[in-house]
């Protein structure tokens, strides 16, 4: 028995790599089970939450309204804390409001979700070893009685119900035979408790008893009915519990089978570090000569550059003495004007004559020198400053290039900005030869001729970045690495960020939704129009003009100041779709107003087309929507607009996004995916503005979905 304990100890005490947080570098404390599968003591997943927090400012405030739709005054806070105000959920103030962090183990961005840390199981195995470590590492440390008179004795042994640890005697009187106390279950003595039956995270009061084999976690019942491991596939506690341990159990025999192999490996491991040793030893040499050598470079050339600078200096003080030595002999009584008093006194004609004649020509001269003074060199030296900027940005670059790692390329087509930045690469060939790579990114500001880049290390394939501007250029490059070298940069992709601050809303299912034309999905992000039976009955009715029914559905949440910026896509297969903004002060005539024209020259009464009836029809509107449709955008008719129609048709973009400026009153629209505008109007915003959309026969709207951390890739089947 005592054997058996010893090897235990001496296994706990081997493990003890395993048993460290990655955040704080500690034994682990109540650690918590990550969607990546790592483990982080409770504390840090707090920290590092509150730390990123920190770095995003909150700003503006909320009303709401009871009557539908939801009033909102948006602000410029995180899809996280829209959420969170959506779903009504109230935190603590102690309670970090962010959900997003980088797992402290493998550097994935991690998206906690609605619940946040509330949502993640504790991870009771893991704490039980730990507690059995410190219990190994403390074998002279006693655990104490709880309920002894001081002194304590020490404990005989704990109670897994009770949460506390008892001697002999203490165990026996709060443990009296014949009471339900006497069935509680006890162990040897511990401080580590934990409860019985683990318990779901999102139903509090449910016990998980099946096993989602996509998110690999426990569930309850409740989450397979109704919650968001419905259409997941599961299966039972006690099959999982099997299958886990069978495979565990498989590979460890398999492991502990191949133990002669691994003795080999850790000579040969051996081997190799000694190898490295000497090699990083001459790499050290090698990059010292490198160095050295361009140092020298560098030496010459500035030996070189300074004489140029003195023998230039030399010259022109030379130049600049002379000439200040000829002014000087400009005064009375000294140089050639004294010389030339001394002549004057000469009375023989002809002496005076033969001197005077080249006299007057120096005098001349010195007299047209006066009236155009020059001086004889510069005093600037503006010909010899050294420009390195080129060799800097080299020198900035300077790396061990291998050609053994290829250059990443940004995928174009995956990478997007909206309420963040998402930057997706990948590489030429088929095998990933770097281990991480450095993803750089910098803004492009005319006004200010140089902008810090800013990098950042990733060890996927993918980042999302949030620290960026609002209507602002930003160009991404990146590269791989592998140790200490490092590939080429790949070519730069710049791309523009929204004129504002991304809105976040949905579709709103109460206000005016007409669920016999229109069609939402659960989560009130998508609409689609159905062109069924119910249209072709109005079209039958129909006998003079063209003109059917629009069927019109508006945002959630409404803006009431602020400059806001949403966007959205149009299926291709659309017929006719109209975007823009409506006044709280007009919805009930936007809902009251079920008929619409196809062609705003139509109008009922007057019986014929009319060219000068497009500005009635455009001012009579109580709402500012554009027509698209048909894969084309329509510039609305006004004043300013192209008198050619073929003009104001321009091709549907992918995505569109709507820019509104309630300080400003203005509204613009945008093609999303170079935020490039393609038309902008006035607009009154005296009410509350809420995003509106109109389909009529087969038409779908989808909103822009928020860049989020997603860990689905994490998760793979048992």
């Amino acid at each position: 028995m005592e054997g058996d304990q010893t090897e235990s100890s001496v296994a706990i005490k081997g493990i003890e790599r395993e048993l460290i947080c990655p955040a704080c570098k500690e034994l682990f404390t109540h650690p918590l089970i990550l969607p990546c599968q790592h483990n982080v003591c409770h504390k840090c997943v707090k920290e590092i939450l509150f730390a990123y927090e920190d770095s995003f400012a909150d700003g503006g405030s909320e009303s709401s309204n009871q009557s539908s739709p939801r009033i909102r005054i948006s602000s410029p806070s995180t899809d996280r804390i829209d959420r969170v105000s959506r779903s009504g959920t109230k935190r603590n103030s102690l309670t970090p409001r962010s959900s997003l962090f980088p797992c402290p183990g493998c550097q994935r961005d991690i998206d906690l979700g609605e619940r946040g840390i509330n949502g993640l199981f504790r991870n009771f195995t893991l704490e039980t070893i730990v507690e059995r470590y410190r219990q190994a590492a403390r074998a002279a440390i006693a655990i104490m009685c709880n309920f002894c008179k001081p002194p304590p004795q020490e404990s005989t042994k704990s109670c897994m119900d009770c949460n506390a640890s008892y001697c002999n005697e203490c165990f026996k009187i709060h443990h009296p035979w014949g009471t339900v106390k006497a069935q509680h279950e006890y162990g040897g003595p511990t401080t580590n408790f934990r409860p019985k039956i683990l318990m779901c995270p999102e139903h509090e009061m449910e016990r998980v008893n099946m096993y989602c084999e996509i998110c690999r976690r426990p569930v309850c019942h409740l989450c397979k009915l109704g919650g968001c491991h419905a259409n997941h596939r599961v299966t039972t506690m006690s099959t999982a519990y099997k299958t886990l341990k069978e495979k565990l159990s498989k590979d460890i025999d398999y492991l502990i089978s191949k133990e002669s192999q691994v003795k080999a490996h850790i000579t040969q491991l051996d081997l190799l570090l000694k190898e490295t040793e000497c090699n990083s030893e001459r790499a050290k040499e090698a990059a010292s000569q490198s160095f050295e050598k361009l140092s020298h470079v560098l030496e010459e050339k500035k030996s070189a550059a300074l004489r140029a600078i003195e023998a230039s200096k030399n010259l022109r003080l030379e130049k600049l003495q002379t000439q200040a030595e000829e002014y000087q002999g400009l005064l009375e009584n000294s140089g050639l004007v004294g010389y030339a008093q001394e002549v004057l006194k000469e009375t023989d004609p002809s002496c005076f004559v033969q001197t005077a004649k080249q006299l007057h020509v120096r005098i001349q001269k010195a007299t047209e020198s006066l009236k155009s003074f020059r001086p004889a060199a510069e005093t600037t030296f503006e010909d010899f400053v050294v420009d390195i900027a080129k060799q800097e940005e080299i020198l900035g670059d300077l790396s061990f290039y291998s050609n053994g790692i290829e250059i990443p390329e940004i995928n174009e087509e995956q990478s997007k900005i909206y309420n963040k930045a998402l930057i997706s690469w990948e590489c030429p060939g088929k095998a990933d030869s770097a281990d991480v790579y450095v993803l750089e990114y910098q803004k492009l500001n005319r006004e200010e001729e140089s902008v810090m880049r800013k990098e950042i290390k990733v060890c996927s394939k993918s980042k999302i970045i949030s620290d960026l501007d609002d209507d602002s250029s930003y160009a991404f490059r990146v590269r791989g690495c592998k140790g200490s070298v490092c590939s080429p940069w790949s070519r730069e992709v710049v791309l523009r960020t929204p004129p504002a601050p991304v809105f976040s809303f949905l579709f709103d299912d109460k206000c005016g939704y007409n669920s016999e034309h229109l069609l939402l999905n659960p989560e009130r992000t998508s609409v689609e129009s159905m062109a069924g039976f119910p249209l072709l009955l109005g079209s039958e009715r129909m006998q003079v003009g063209c003109y059917t029914t629009l069927n019109y559905i508006i945002g959630d949440t409404g803006i009431a100041k602020g400059k806001h910026f949403w966007a959205f896509r149009v299926e291709a297969y659309s017929y006719l779709v109209k975007a823009g903004v409506v006044s709280s002060n007009k919805i009930q005539k936007l809902f009251h107003n079920t008929h619409d024209v196809t062609s705003p020259r139509y109008e009922q009464d007057s019986g014929h087309d009319s060219g000068s009836e497009d500005a009635f029809f455009d001012s009579s509107q109580p709402f500012t929507l554009v027509t698209l449709g048909m894969k084309k955008f329509f510039i609305p008719t006004t004043p300013a607009a192209p008198k050619d129609p073929a003009s104001r048709i321009l091709p549907l973009p992918s995505c569109l996004g709507i820019c509104l400026d309630c300080d400003n009153g203005k509204l613009g629209f945008y093609d999303a995916g170079c935020m490039r505008c393609l038309y902008e109007c006035e607009v009154d915003c005296s009410g509350i503005m809420y995003p509106a959309f109109a389909l009529m026969g087969g038409a779908a709207v989808h909103l822009e979905e928020a860049i989020t951390a997603k860990y689905g890739e994490y998760h793979d089947d048992i």
